[in-house]
């Protein structure tokens, strides 16, 4: 379901995208490679912004909600495998950065000016 799910995600941003870029803006758009280039004239009909406007806030509804649901749905399926829970401590190595005292019970390594009295 995730995969369907994604899979008309990505085309619902495709189609988002163009819908946007075929709107008529302040510098004609798109939209005016199709037509005349006139005041209302397009291969479209005169009546084409306001088809452009709904189609554009109906892809985005649809849009966020599969934003949405997809966030929900891997969130449900990384806990269901086990991704993303928190990882346990690693077993403490006995490594030390050069330079720095040793532990408790250890020998410091030998470096330095000191090291060769």
């Amino acid at each position: 379901m995730i995969t369907f799910l994604t899979i008309v995600f990505i085309l619902v941003s495709a189609l988002l995208v163009l819908v946007i870029l075929m709107q008529r803006g302040r510098g004609g758009g798109l939209a005016g490679a199709f037509g005349s280039g006139g005041g209302g004239n397009s291969a479209f009909g005169t009546k084409i912004g306001d088809v452009f406007t709904t189609v554009t806030v109906v892809l985005f509804v649809i849009f966020l909600l599969l934003s949405v649901g997809l966030n929900y749905a891997f969130q449900g399926h990384k806990e269901t495998i086990g991704v993303g829970a928190p990882a346990t401590a690693p077993a403490a190595l006995d490594v030390q950065a050069p330079g720095t005292p040793a532990a408790a019970g250890g020998a410091a390594p030998a470096t330095g000016p000191e090291s060769g009295k």
